[in-house]
């Protein structure tokens, strides 16, 4: 067994569900990935491609992007019904040889939705408390386009998480260093078990041949590479919505901020796909009635001028509707590297759409970095 932690894979179980909220003796991790997108997010593409063995459990349940839940009265014909991705138990070879070998293990191929650096990877064995994996790995490789199962498997993989103890019953977080871009992650569970969900923390990194072919498109959107950089309040929900694809779906799919009580503002700060002409925005309200952003002011900033640090306007402070679409035509395109929202005083944010295309100077970064990437 690998690590330097305890070897006794009974000093990682998690105790018997007594009842309650099942969550009560839950064990969290330490590393805090909250700033970072989940490049696997089924919402953004993810998908689990194929696993060697999912005979209890379905190896899609993996990127659900809700938290695992547990029914203790839910049995099936296989046995109890888990919310994750459970494999049988492994057995040796023979009645001399009962135990698995120490490299038996089960397998699953993640596609990510978004690829991009990996910086961190949560393998959350949420309710599997004496049926969890005891060790696993993580592997990444990237392959273009949409590569078929058997392409994957004889694709050449870089591990970026070691064979490694986990708990039961926990959020196992690693951190990553390996500073590549990668397509697809394969997930190893030695020998066998059960894994709730899987989280992949990362960068966007997209495809310049591909933005290229596009012209114009949403400079600030998580498939093309934008970035929430900060935010003053994640209270509600994640400032990554509001540069999530597609229309906001209900309340939660937003960004809202907690009410304030003083005179001061929220703001959102978002890193662009890189230097870009802005020509129009759009912002959204759906789903905010009561509790939408009052006004809102829309600044930029370009981090490749003569002053990096300087924000200008562009959007002067407006007021917003609940529950609609604003749309800004600019009046001159702007050149900016960033963008930043400030509400006024607080509220609700559904979407924001940030048109344009990228400069000579945004084309070359890209590239530049897409190369660096690449090895």
């Amino acid at each position: 067994m690998s690590g330097a932690q305890p070897t006794d894979p009974r000093a990682y179980n998690a105790k018997p569900y007594a009842g309650g909220d099942p969550y009560a003796d839950y064990r969290h991790t330490e590393l805090d990935f909250s700033a970072l997108v989940d490049l696997a997010d089924r919402r953004l593409g993810g998908g689990v491609v194929a696993a060697n063995d999912e005979f209890f459990a379905h190896r899609e349940n993996l990127l659900v992007p809700e938290p695992a839940v547990f029914d203790p009265h839910a049995f099936g014909h296989k046995g109890k019904v888990m919310d994750g991705w459970e494999t049988r138990r492994r057995r040796g070879v023979s009645a001399e040889h009962p135990h698995p070998d120490a490299d038996d293990h089960d397998w699953a191929l993640v596609r990510l939705g978004l690829p991009g650096v990996v910086r961190g990877v949560v393998v959350d064995t949420a309710h599997f408390r004496g049926n969890h994996p005891r060790e696993v790995s993580v592997e990444a490789t990237s392959l273009p386009g949409t590569p078929a199962t058997d392409d994957l498997l004889k694709a050449e993989w870089t591990g970026i998480v070691p064979r490694t103890p986990v708990y039961g019953h926990a959020a196992n977080g690693f951190e990553v260093t390996a500073e590549r871009r990668w397509t697809h992650l394969r997930l190893r569970q030695f020998p066998d078990g059960g894994v709730a969900r899987l989280r992949v923390y990362g960068e966007p990194v997209p495809d310049p041949d591909w933005l290229e072919a596009l012209g114009g498109f949403d400079v600030a959107a998580l498939v093309n590479g934008g970035t929430v950089e900060d935010a003053s309040d994640r209270f509600y929900s994640s400032p990554d919505n509001i540069i999530s694809p597609g229309r906001s779906a209900k309340m939660d799919d937003g960004w809202e901020n907690r009410r304030r009580r003083d005179t001061d503002h929220d703001w959102v700060r978002f890193r662009l796909t890189a230097q870009a002409s802005v020509r129009a925005l759009e912002l959204d309200t759906s789903y905010y009635k009561g509790n939408a952003a009052g006004w809102v002011a829309v600044l930029g900033r370009d981090a490749r001028s003569a002053d990096p640090d300087a924000w200008f306007e562009i959007v002067g402070r407006t007021r917003l509707e609940p529950d609609s679409a604003h749309r800004f035509v600019l009046d001159s395109p702007v050149t900016a590297t960033h963008v930043r929202v400030d509400v006024f005083p607080d509220g609700g944010i559904a979407r924001l759409n940030v048109y344009g295309s990228l400069t000579g100077t945004g084309s070359a970064d890209l590239r530049e970095r897409w190369t660096a990437l690449h090895g």
